[in-house]
């Protein structure tokens, strides 16, 4: 019987929780024998290596210019006046708008050849989030929620997605996996602080859960499931000493100041402070990078934020020996055109851009793909946005060919094709 039922224990259950191991380790140990216990502790420790996993999206709103920040072509008509400085790893060079990322760039893999067809905002928005295109008939999941739903703890007491900035959320997936939105990184979320004593919080609660049992009585149920979900998770977030995460201020002032003082440092380093606590999916925002006017200055102020807080980033998880378990994801919608146009900008452009990714398993110090030396289209090695999800994927031990199931009835995989970039993970 104990053989049985550890049986029925899956590595991808998203509720098998570290004390849950533990316990069913001790548990069927002695019945299951020698041989037992040792597939028993393989299984152990595989889910508690998917259970640490995190990922940090660091979204660059409007489509970034490779020629501006990963892909430099200096000397070139297309170049412009951006020029490209030398990193860490000789031979990598990137724009000199970007001198602290250089520093680190033996922990981050480039890649200068994704492509795609989308050039519209809202639509290559969508699918760069969800890795689908949109569908009138379906909302789908980000994936952020999809990695939430193999990975998150149900039994955490803070959200395991956080998004710093709205985004796209869980589509079909329903209200679990929607992400915990903060409007103003590094101080306490609005509304978390007890409005009155502990007990009286909770006496409310239980009175409103009877009130809404006898209202679920008139054809609401699910409805009110959906808000008991909702309000169920708010309540333990405000009850919980895990919500100082949120607060960065006991972080030293040098540290502050590295990562920078404004939304998009200050959200950097809460990425930071929630992956220690277990969050699964963090996404950072960074805009505007719709740089169809004024492209260089643009491109350069946005950049004197940007550097700082993605090199501390990476450079801190590092130092806290959090980077391996860590995935940290650099990208935009799409590129920016190789041609100026005449007001000194960059239009929309997807045939050909760039992304970095850092951590996680990723062997970094290294560029993968490559663009015409114009910048007018891939040279060689073409990612898609599906191979940059299985990559991801695999980097998180997630599954991506799970399925998930449509109000359609439809089956959707998580990642519907491409093939994980060869030689990027260790």
């Amino acid at each position: 019987m104990s053989i049985h039922f550890v049986d029925q224990i899956s590595v991808s259950d998203s509720h098998f929780t570290r004390r849950r191991a533990l316990q069913l380790v001790s548990g069927a140990a002695v019945a299951a024998g020698t041989s037992g216990f040792q597939e028993l502790m393989a299984d152990q420790a595989e889910s508690l290596r998917r259970e640490g996993r995190s990922m940090i999206l660091l979204w660059m709103r409007g489509g970034p210019s490779q020629f501006e920040t990963l892909d430099p072509k200096p000397g070139t008509e297309n170049g412009g006046p951006t020029e490209a400085i030398e990193t860490s790893v000789p031979g990598i060079r990137i724009a000199d708008n970007f001198p602290q990322l250089a520093k680190v760039m033996d922990d981050i893999a480039i890649i200068r050849s994704m492509t795609n067809k989308e050039g519209s905002h809202p639509r290559a928005t969508y699918q760069m989030h969800t890795g689908y295109l949109p569908a009138g008939s379906v909302r789908h999941p980000s994936l952020g929620s999809c990695v939430t739903q193999q990975l998150g703890d149900p039994e955490s007491e803070l959200p395991s997605f956080v998004s710093i900035g709205s985004t796209l959320g869980a589509g079909f997936l329903g209200t679990d996996y929607e992400p915990f939105v903060v409007g103003n990184p590094g101080q306490l979320p609005a509304n978390v602080a007890l409005p009155t004593s502990r007990d009286r919080f909770t006496r409310r609660r239980r009175l409103l859960q009877k009130l809404e049992t006898e209202f679920s009585e008139s054809g609401t149920e699910q409805l009110v499931k959906s808000h008991q979900a909702v309000y169920s998770k708010s309540a333990r977030l405000v009850l919980s000493p895990d919500v100082k995460a949120f607060d960065i201020a006991d972080e030293s002032s040098s540290l502050r100041s590295r990562y920078g003082e404004d939304s998009f440092g200050r959200g950097c380093l809460l990425a930071r402070r929630l992956v220690e606590r277990g969050v699964t999916f963090i996404e950072v925002r960074s805009g505007n990078w719709d740089t169809h006017q004024n492209n260089f200055e643009q491109c350069a102020g946005n950049a004197n934020v940007v550097d700082p807080a993605t090199a501390t980033l990476i450079a801190d998880l590092k130092d806290r020996g959090m980077l391996d378990r860590t995935l940290v994801v650099w990208m935009g919608e799409f590129g920016r055109t190789p041609k100026i146009n005449p007001r000194n900008g960059r239009d929309h452009y997807p045939r050909v851009f760039s992304a970095a990714i850092a951590g996680g398993g990723i062997r970094g110090g290294q560029v993968y793909g490559a663009s015409s030396a114009n910048g007018t289209s891939v040279e060689h090695s073409p990612v898609t946005v599906h191979d940059l999800f299985r990559t991801i994927c695999r980097s998180m031990n997630v599954d991506a060919n799970h399925e998930n199931i449509s109000p359609l009835g439809r089956p959707m995989k998580v990642v519907d094709g491409g093939e994980a970039i060869p030689g990027l993970l260790s």
